[in-house]
């Protein structure tokens, strides 16, 4: 193929690209005027009845909303909004509230209810008209199981509201729960007629079916790195036309010895990319196995063969109303995969106010994707790019430094950008990195300007 020839095809790649990477934002507008549509819709005469979610992923989120669109087939004004939107002066002047919390971690509170514990449960409240319902999702296999959404329980208890029923722990999604919690709501609507069809959005459930989909490719990222392999995979459904997702969204992997447990993964593409990429460390348990996830997507899984998965949304890591902000994103080792999605989808979108700050060993093995960052930054789609590797840096400075080292040391930018009107992203290990970034960003921008622009939807973390 001769130059001119080249240069056309280039032309009509990206031409192509562009085209959609603007479905997708034309999209992604129309599901967020659906959304304000659909809050203007439940409104309606007499208090209404607040249901209030506290998520992590955007399952409680997802329920909270059939929740209401249920109440209000039956006939009653609902308000739906996160925990964090909530003060204590509306708890005390709301009659009926219906709480769908989640549970982080080891029975922690989830993003959705950070401010909400600190600014609210923390004072002294008088809720003695309030009767109330909780819908707690944990799972199981921690210590803690539905830790929060206990938590939340006994406050609203010790501070007067009355049950009006009994608290439900969801595990992993049961069905059973959930129908449970379903129930209560089809009683109380009973004397409004006959049954209501409440039509849920399509990629919106926490349930619908899992797909085969095609491994094309697969490739390790970070070899002879000290750390466990890292592989960069890509995917195709193994039927039918590729579905859309938004950036930040989820992909879940099921397993044949363990189908009620599926593994859930960041998505590191866009569907402007034709594929379905994901980046997976490699885990291996005390005894030299490796994890059935992780295992499966790196090593058992053959080139042109299958696995189930299917997509899930998740809202609270989306770009949503930050899609014309400045963006901050910072994360470490594979949290690089959903902060990655933002910064294909931002700069397919033209937006190049993208500063990236990422963390792992050393530059030598574990710089992932580096020709794609580097080319980004030369081309001035990355504003900037600060990158952390914590071996390298004990051996000039004889301790490690890591992201959370870097916000701080860049605290008067991170500042600036924020009050610009810019948004923070964090995605990577819950352990260390995600706690350690949520208090350098205490201290650089103040804990109270950090619920603030939390409650505004634009500090949104996807840790594990």
């Amino acid at each position: 193929m001769d130059d001119s020839l080249r240069h056309l095809a280039a032309a009509a790649s990206v031409l192509l690209y562009g085209a959609l990477c603007a479905a997708t934002w034309r999209r992604e507008r129309r599901r967020a005027r659906a959304l304000a549509d659909d809050a203007a819709s439940l409104a309606g005469t007499g208090a209404p009845v607040l249901v209030l979610h506290a998520t992590q992923t955007g399952q409680a989120e997802t329920i909270a909303w059939q929740t209401a669109r249920w109440l209000h087939a039956r006939g009653a004004a609902v308000q739906v909004k996160s925990l964090n939107e909530i003060d204590l002066a509306t708890l005390q002047t709301a009659e009926r509230a219906l709480f769908v919390t989640s549970t982080y971690g080891e029975g922690d509170p989830p993003d959705g209810a950070s401010a909400f514990v600190e600014r609210v449960m923390g004072a002294r409240a008088h809720l003695a008209h309030l009767r109330y319902a909780l819908l707690a999702l944990g799972d199981r296999q921690y210590a803690h199981f539905c830790g929060f959404g206990q938590r939340l329980d006994a406050w609203l208890r010790d501070s007067g509201a009355v049950p009006a029923y009994e608290r439900i722990d969801v595990d992993n999604g049961d069905e059973a729960a959930l129908a449970r919690w379903r129930a209560q709501w089809h009683a109380e609507g009973a004397d409004a007629g006959a049954d209501v069809e409440v039509e849920v959005e399509v990629g919106e459930s926490a349930v619908d079916a899992f797909q085969p989909w095609r491994l094309v490719a697969r490739r390790e990222l970070n070899p002879g790195s000290a750390g466990a392999p890292i592989f960069h995979l890509a995917l195709t459904p193994a039927a039918g036309e590729l579905p859309q997702w938004a950036s930040g969204d989820l992909v879940q992997v099921a397993l044949a010895g363990d189908p009620q447990r599926p593994r859930d993964y960041s998505i590191a593409s866009i569907p402007a990319d034709g594929e379905l990429q994901l980046l997976v460390r490699q885990e291996r348990h005390p005894d030299g196995t490796l994890g059935a996830a992780s295992g499966l997507l790196t090593a058992t899984l053959a080139p042109g063969h299958t696995v189930a998965l299917r997509l899930r949304a998740h809202p609270a890591f989306r770009q949503n109303g930050n899609a014309d902000r400045p963006l901050i994103l910072v994360g470490n080792g594979t949290g690089l995969a959903g902060l990655r999605s933002h910064l294909r989808e931002r700069i397919a979108q033209g937006r190049h106010d993208n500063w990236l700050v990422f963390g792992e060993r050393s530059a030598r093995h574990d710089f992932l994707y580096r020709d794609e960052l580097e080319g980004w930054l030369a081309a001035g789609a990355l504003a900037r790019l600060d990158m952390v590797f914590s071996r390298d840096e004990e051996s000039l400075h004889g301790e490690r430094r890591y992201v959370q080292h870097r916000v701080l040391q860049a605290g008067d930018e991170v500042l600036a950008w924020v009050e610009r009107g810019a948004a923070v992203y964090v995605c990577g290990s819950l352990q260390g990195m995600a706690g350690s970034v949520d208090a350098a960003l205490r201290q650089v921008i103040g804990t109270d300007r950090l619920h603030e622009i939390a409650a505004a939807g634009r500090y949104r973390r996807d840790v594990y």
